[in-house]
């Protein structure tokens, strides 16, 4: 599509294609400008620059993405699987189920593949059996249901907390305190949409993380830390380290991964241990994520 700018004062393109095209809203409008879908005089621009008169505008609106997940032949690691459920070892860098800019390759169309679509159904045509979430450079222990009732009953042992979670992390600098449990509200940080923050009382949620550091490396300014988490905030464990003044290695959003001594190539976050009652034999049942290879030099010697 093809709009020529006619008899109009300077304007935002953004608020101009708004007018112009009413069946798309802005936020739609700047997401297909940042994709270059919309070209200025065969320009890539940004919303705010202005049009007029004479300009040529050039609209592309891709084809909608298919609304349901497609099996795809993607190698996972099973830790167990059973009628009921299946727990994987995550491994950094994928995403567990498909979203705008990461439509395929993920654990949900891996999952679709291997158990031959057989996941629950309650968690929608884009992430079914999902119950829940780690983040795409996180690796380690995930269940996801595969019936129905399974689905249920894990999404209520974590809302009641009746699940463990236990983390890995490698962080730049060391606590002051050896172990301490960290009690705070995160929500949206106030300036940058994308990240989280620790907030004041009474707005976001509470989060609550106990961590034990295992040892510190001097030469790798570094400390091995363990962490159990009692809620499951969007970058709960992330945020904490930050708020004890000592990010995690390798993290693209909290820290300043280039500038930190030790450099692993990831982040340094790994879900080492997942513990939740089997939704039918009602059995307790712990699961455990090797280590990955980047963790064996604080591994070999902290970790018994």
């Amino acid at each position: 599509m093809i709009i020529k700018v006619e008899d109009t004062s300077a304007m935002r393109l953004d608020l101009y294609l708004a007018a112009q095209l009413p069946e798309l809203t802005r936020s739609r409008i700047q997401s297909l400008l940042k994709s270059g879908d919309i070209l200025l005089n065969e320009q890539s621009v940004k919303p705010k620059v202005s049009v007029s008169t004479g300009d040529t505008i050039r609209v592309h609106i891709p084809e909608p993405a298919p609304a349901e997940a497609q099996p795809q032949q993607i190698p996972i690691e099973v830790l167990h699987e059973d009628e009921e459920i299946i727990v994987l070892n995550k491994a950094s860098g994928m995403v567990v189920h498909p979203a705008n800019g990461n439509e395929d390759g993920t654990l949900v169309n891996a999952l679709l593949h291997h158990c031959h679509g057989q996941l629950a159904g309650i968690g929608g045509v884009q992430r079914p059996g999902i119950v829940h979430r780690l983040d795409k450079d996180t690796s380690g222990c995930i269940v996801v249901a595969k019936t129905d009732a399974a689905h249920q009953s894990l999404v209520n042992q974590f809302a009641q907390r009746e699940t463990s979670k236990q983390y890995l992390t490698v962080v730049e600098g060391c606590p002051n305190l050896e172990e301490d449990t960290i009690f705070t509200n995160i929500g949206r940080h106030p300036v940058n949409r994308l990240k989280m923050a620790v907030v004041n009382p009474g707005s976001g949620k509470s989060a609550i993380t106990d961590y034990r550091v295992l040892g510190h490396d001097e030469s790798k300014e570094s400390s091995l830390i363990l962490c159990d988490i009692h809620t499951g905030r969007t970058h709960q464990i992330r945020v904490h380290m930050l708020h004890l003044g000592c990010p995690i290695l390798g993290d693209p959003i909290y820290a300043k991964p280039q500038r930190q001594k030790s450099q692993p190539g990831r982040l340094m976050l790994h879900a080492r241990h997942l513990e939740l009652t089997h939704p039918v034999s009602g059995k307790r049942m712990k699961f455990s994520a090797p280590i990955p290879q980047e963790y064996q030099p604080w591994a070999e010697q902290f970790l018994p």
